[in-house]
């Protein structure tokens, strides 16, 4: 006779411990630290550093673009799949500033913001078991995106090195094994600042060519970097056909609550990205896709402003963080800067964790502690990153405050 099992699935009659609720992929990701650090902020009315979201909106022409596609009634129903054919068309067009000819009917997918680009693009090109590639720190969806889809993340670190990150080409050949399935890239790369040379990126492209892996390049602050080069991977020899190119309104606009970004990709990878994307919101954010087709018209000289902008901003919380006794690894690219704490807390050792949470109370400011973009939590223990995407004013009270941890 077959044993007896109760409702919890024990036999003889033994209650089991209650299941999780959380499968088991996602069981080390709990709430986000930036959900925390914002919360810490609202509770004890810091400046917030922590999260990466400017404090004022984009071009007044780029709203009153999307305020007019409402009234028209463009987009307030289901658009297109792959997105309105006016956003692929200026899609297609932004890429060519790069020397990428790219079919928009074929070759642009629109999706909601570059995260859900990451989780489609993971979820349609991974097999439970394959090996993902990530540039340590990273970004911390990286590494739910890659347990969602059943990958295995490798991580390969920058390190600091002379006020900077750097990557270490030999470790990244190192980490490719029979069962790595794709690069997952970012330059330039959050929260480390670091933009990718052409050097770099030439070894990488060789790397993926000789073993016949595909990269996923997220290129989200292409538009944000000061002392170097933004260079796409697909427009290295061999990588064209093997490269999903990710990219978002939100950084470069300042929209970043209306999430619209895009993969750009050969054909065969853009359908397989659909066919997961599809399942996940289907389309979004109709009226605002044909204000982002107009944002991307915007002439050059919005983007020569706009870092412009953020680089003043950059070195105004620089000086200001080293004034205040952090080491301070001055950021090529993106809105952030790390920060070293071990000068301010006397000792090899340091707990960015907890620096952060007791920064509101001590100088009200918030930061995000480094250690939650590492699987090696030692190694980014002593850094903690500040964004500079604030009004001016806001950041020069937010060093003012800082000041008096060097007092301290």
């Amino acid at each position: 006779m077959a044993a007896m099992t109760t409702s919890a699935g024990s036999p003889h009659g033994a209650p089991d411990a209650p299941r999780p609720f959380l499968n088991r992929r996602l069981a080390e990701f709990g709430t986000t630290i930036f959900a925390e650090m914002s919360a810490l902020a609202a509770s004890t009315g810091a400046i917030n550093l922590g999260q990466g979201f400017p404090d004022e909106d984009g071009p007044e022409e780029v709203r009153e673009a999307a305020v007019r596609a409402l009234r028209d009634g463009r987009g307030n129903q289901y658009p297109p799949g792959p997105g309105v054919p006016e956003l692929r068309h200026a899609i297609a067009a932004h890429q060519r500033r790069y020397g990428l000819a790219v079919d928009p009917d074929t070759e642009v997918l629109v999706t909601a913001g570059a995260t859900e680009a990451i989780a489609a693009s993971l979820l349609a090109l991974l097999e439970p078991g394959d090996e993902v590639i990530a540039l340590e720190p990273y970004y911390d969806s990286y590494a739910a995106c890659i347990a969602m889809a059943g990958g295995r993340r490798v991580p390969v670190q920058l390190r600091p090195e002379d006020g900077a990150y750097r990557l270490d080409l030999d470790e990244l050949r190192d980490a490719v094994t029979p069962r790595t399935r794709l690069l997952l890239l970012n330059t330039p790369h959050n929260p480390t600042g670091t933009v990718l040379t052409r050097d770099e990126l030439t070894e990488i492209a060789r790397l993926a060519v000789d073993r016949n892996l595909l990269v996923i390049t997220d290129e989200v602050y292409e538009h944000l970097v000061y002392d170097a080069e933004h260079l796409p991977l697909a427009a290295f020899p061999g990588m064209r056909e093997r490269t999903v190119t990710i990219s978002s309104s939100g950084k470069t606009f300042a929209f970043t609550g209306w999430k619209v970004g895009w993969v750009t990709a050969p054909p065969a990878l853009v359908a397989a990205v659909r066919s997961a994307k599809q399942y996940l919101t289907y389309v979004s954010a109709g009226p605002l896709q044909y204000a982002v087709a107009e944002a991307l018209a915007l002439p050059e000289s919005y983007y020569e402003d706009l870092r412009a902008e953020l680089r003043a901003k950059r070195d105004l919380l620089c000086t200001g963080l080293a004034e205040a006794g952090f080491g301070v690894y001055r950021p090529a690219g993106t809105y952030f800067v790390t920060t070293d704490i071990r000068p301010l807390t006397g000792g090899d050792t340091a707990d960015g964790f907890a620096f952060c949470r007791e920064l509101p109370e001590r100088c009200q400011v918030v930061a995000i502690p480094n250690a939650v973009f590492y699987d090696d939590r030692a190694a980014g223990a002593p850094f903690v990153r500040f964004a500079f995407c604030k009004r001016t004013e806001v950041l020069q009270e937010a060093v003012a405050r800082l000041k008096g941890l060097a007092a301290a």
